[in-house]
């Protein structure tokens, strides 16, 4: 189906590809995130980008970012994204803004505020009016800016994204929903091409088809993938129908594979996270990829081309050097289509499986071959229309084949090009090569050898001039004189390493920080009903354990420090799972206290545990005494197959069949006088069960249990014919609710404002040596003195260690992150046993809290270092 060409603002998109203000470009995008960055270093990693080659930079837009509380809006600070803006225009960069309402982004409920669980009619992500309600009021907010800095009357807003990759969510009326986000914009005076990416390249489950959205793609492939390029040929193709170019709005960092998409087709490419930044305060997300209950760090950092502290990687010069290659080829790469080799292409190295070329305007063709070896192995050859050529290993030339020359001054053919060209003028052609290249002018074939650091090589066939630099001179080059002169910038000072540094003194506080009542409840409520949408809380109740030998906590998220009878259990991260305690240690009438830490919202759908699905809320969820353990797994109908009437009975899972894979149904009476927990255990594939014939649920294995209420219940229990799995066991837990809980809580301000109270001159303090030693569940909140630390430009990370402990640090007024040293779920992101104090940002205030587990609670060290260049 066609779609109408994108053209306001001066941006117009069409299948040729992107053209702004008429002038056609690829365009290379980067994302940068100004509420991942102290505002202080704003302008240097935009200007870290622009000397990069890149000539736009992506930006979310977090609603729970500026939106603190319900109706409490702030764009002040590390929050002026006016400013940010603004400072990207001055930079000369583009931006394409992307302000959700949803943005994923491993951010805190992937920036929906958490609050909105609050209201049971309200469905995130949906054509529903309550929910369409909030997003109103922050595309009210935010829209207008965006509006004001559209490009090019006052702003460098090329695109604005709406949503992010709801083709993973399951979104009922995916083009009513769009409708909306659309007519917001509109309403809004958003003028510029309003777009929608795929996260798996759903398109119209990303867009919903809605004219006026166009789509574009995320891609993250395998770096070593011999088959990206036939997939991404696909994408381009199928937009090309509607009249549209490939954008691809995220995918791997590595240039290498950026060629290959380059060579696809896609006319704008924006690896997600080229520069990285920091998760500061209670910020990260929950729950993101792979195993559940994944959590992010304090830090941000996928290996982008810089890194979180600013400091520029091996992938900046593969940049600069790609950027180089785009425009020496300028409109005749932007607005050449995708197509293949017309020439044949073997190698002797493990290459793709169907190589891409563009069909460059004016003639010829650019061909990618990338080399997928290992960095650091030897070169191979291809060979390219019967022409062997030099490859370097990890790598991916560009290869011109069949260029006319006359827009470069040359009245002839260049019929073979095997390395980068990074600049072309009257009578000169500039290459970058690490291996000898091979060009062929006409009739001739010139073999140039592999140019070294500063020695550049250069030969001259039939009245053209042709210079080869070593890839480190070809990121410097500033022009390349007719005679083959080559004229290079200044060399960049190369990065100091600095050793680890001491601490200063140590001292700890004797005051703890304020708790904020929050109340008495008969049951625990959602920390975000008692206000806390990041922080923590505590609940306290008294529990008759007389002849209890275990609790079932269900529903608790994130992090749980559960006191029961005095005694710590074991920190729980279950996210939402349902947890046996055993406390036969404690009977009577004993104290329960939980203290519950909110680590973050879940930032994507994973429906597999409770508290990982978008909107769920955080706390304690509820707390129950078990009475009673009762084996129910046998006595089960068998529905489904062959299975007639009388219907036969089996032990659950016991039917056999050679109908393997196709579902079976069993089905049991279940009598609890009291509230009870089916545990279904051995599940190992998801199962469907339904209570009293109602929609069935997914249950899965990592969280294999159904909660009843009081009385009699028929259960259907739905599973794929396994004959060689795991048998499944049946148990119910009759069940007493744990009752009458006092609350109180501390949010992220409240926590924020007494680390900032410190007066180095309080007589509340005394100084401590390390190893720190702490009994599970104590605290201690410490001050560290670095005055006497030397300025560093880029700050300096903080590395607690120890066993057993959880660190939150606060500097210069602001929450820098949270460490988990020990006994922790895994993490992602970036290195997670650090917190970082950019620089200028003064003081350290440090909660260590103690944990139960194997070993003692014990901070041992407080190293100091410079970041790693």
């Amino acid at each position: 189906m066609s779609r109408p060409t994108a053209l306001s603002s001066g941006v117009e998109l069409d299948a040729r590809g992107i053209r702004i203000e008429g002038t056609e470009g690829v365009v290379l995008c980067a994302s940068l995130f100004y509420f991942r960055l102290p505002r202080e270093q704003w302008r240097a990693r935009l200007e870290q980008v622009r000397d990069s080659g890149y000539t736009c930079v992506d930006v979310y837009l977090p609603w729970n970012f500026h939106e603190l509380a319900p109706g409490r809006w702030s764009f002040e600070g590390r929050r002026d994204v006016a400013a940010f803006l603004d400072l990207a225009q001055e930079t000369g960069l583009y931006v394409i803004a992307r302000p959700g309402p949803y943005i994923c982004s491993e951010w805190d409920g992937g920036a929906l505020p958490a609050w909105l669980g609050l209201d049971p009619d309200l469905r995130v992500r949906q054509h529903e009016p309550r929910f369409l309600a909030q997003v109103t009021a922050w595309f009210d907010q935010v829209l207008p800016l965006l509006a004001e800095r559209q490009y090019p009357a006052n702003g460098p807003v090329i695109m604005v994204q709406l949503e992010n990759e709801l083709d993973f969510f399951d979104c009922e009326d995916r083009a009513g929903y769009l409708t909306a986000l659309r007519d917001q914009a509109l309403s809004h005076g958003i003028t510029v091409p309003l777009i929608a990416c795929s996260g798996q390249g759903d398109i119209e489950g990303a867009t919903g088809d809605v004219p006026g959205v166009i789509p574009a793609c995320n891609f993250y492939p395998d770096d070593d993938s011999p088959d990206i390029e036939p997939e991404v040929r696909r994408y381009t193709q199928v937009l090309a129908d509607r009249d549209l170019p490939l954008l691809i709005t995220e995918t791997n960092r590595r240039h290498r594979t950026l060629r290959r998409l380059l060579a696809s087709g896609a006319s704008l490419i924006a690896p997600y996270l080229q520069s990285s930044g920091w998760n500061f305060g209670y910020t990260p997300s929950t729950g993101n990829w792979g195993d559940p209950g994944n959590l992010m760090s304090h830090g941000y950092d996928f290996g982008g081309y810089v890194s979180s502290t600013g400091a520029e990687r091996p992938e900046y010069a593969q940049a600069q050097l790609l950027a180089r290659v785009i425009d020496a080829l300028g409109s005749r790469l932007a607005l050449a289509g995708s197509s293949v080799p017309r020439v044949p292409v073997t190698a002797d190295f493990p290459t793709s499986s169907s190589p891409s070329a563009r069909d460059l305007d004016g003639g010829g063709q650019l061909i990618a071959v990338p080399h997928l070896g290992t960095a650091g192995a030897a070169p191979g050859t291809a060979v390219v229309n019967g022409i062997p050529v030099a490859v370097a290993a990890d790598s991916c030339p560009l290869m011109l084949t069949d260029v006319p020359l006359r827009p470069w001054g040359h009245d002839g053919t260049l019929t073979l090009a095997s390395a980068d060209l990074v600049a072309a003028a009257d009578g000169v052609l500039t290459f970058s090569s690490e291996v000898p290249l091979t060009v062929v002018l006409g009739g001739n074939r010139v073999e140039i050898p592999a140019p070294a650091v500063g020695v550049p090589e250069r030969v001259t066939v039939e009245g053209l001039t042709l210079v080869a630099l070593a890839p480190g001179d070809a990121v410097r080059l500033r022009a390349t004189e007719r005679d083959g002169t080559v004229r290079l910038a200044d060399a960049p000072p190369r990065p100091s390493t600095a050793q680890p540094i001491d601490v200063g003194d140590v001292r700890r506080r004797v005051a703890e920080a304020h708790e904020e009542r929050a109340g008495v409840h008969e049951l625990p409520p959602a920390l975000e009903a008692l206000g806390v949408y990041r922080g923590r809380g505590t609940y306290r109740t008294t529990a008759d354990l007389t002849g209890v030998d275990e609790l079932l906590l269900v529903g608790a998220a994130d992090i749980v420090d559960l006191s029961v009878g005095g005694r710590v259990h074991p920190t729980i991260a279950g996210f939402g799972a349902a947890q046996r305690i055993d406390v036969r240690e404690a009977g009577g009438r004993v104290g329960v206290e939980a203290v519950v830490e909110i680590w973050g919202h879940a930032n994507f759908d994973d429906a597999r545990l409770p508290a990982l699905r978008l909107g769920a809320l955080r706390g304690l969820g509820s707390l129950w005494t078990v009475r009673g353990v009762t084996d129910v797994s046998a006595l089960w109908t068998v529905h489904g197959h062959w299975a007639g009437l009388p219907a036969p009975v089996r032990g659950l899972g016991g039917w056999s069949s050679t109908r393997v894979g196709i579902p079976v149904t069993y089905r049991r009476e279940i009598r609890s006088a009291t509230a009870s927990a089916l545990h279904l255990r051995g599940v190992v594939e998801p199962v469907r069960v339904s209570v009293d014939d109602g929609e069935p649920r997914t249950v899965h294995r990592e969280d294999p249990w159904v909660l009843l209420p009081a009385g009699t219940h028929r259960v259907s229990v739905m599973l794929p014919h396994h004959p060689s799995g795991g048998g499944l066991r049946a148990e119910l837990l009759g069940l007493e609710p744990v009752t009458g809980w006092t609350c109180a809580v501390q949010n992220d301000d409240v926590l924020t404002r007494f680390a900032a109270e410190a007066d180095p001159a309080d007589p509340e303090r005394y100084d401590i040596r390390l190893p720190l030693a702490l009994e599970p569940g104590e605290e201690a909140w410490l001050d560290v003195d670095l005055s006497h630390l030397p300025p560093s430009d880029k700050g300096f990370a903080v590395r607690p260690a120890g066993t057993q402990i959880r660190v939150t640090g606060w500097a210069a007024g602001e929450c820098l992150g949270r460490i988990w040293a020990d006994g922790r779920p895994a993490f992602s992101g970036g290195d997670s046993n650090i917190l970082w104090i950019p620089p200028g940002w003064s003081g350290l205030t440090l909660l260590v809290r103690g944990t139960a587990g194997p070993g003692n609670p014990e901070l041992r060290t407080l190293r100091l270092e410079y970041p790693d260049d």
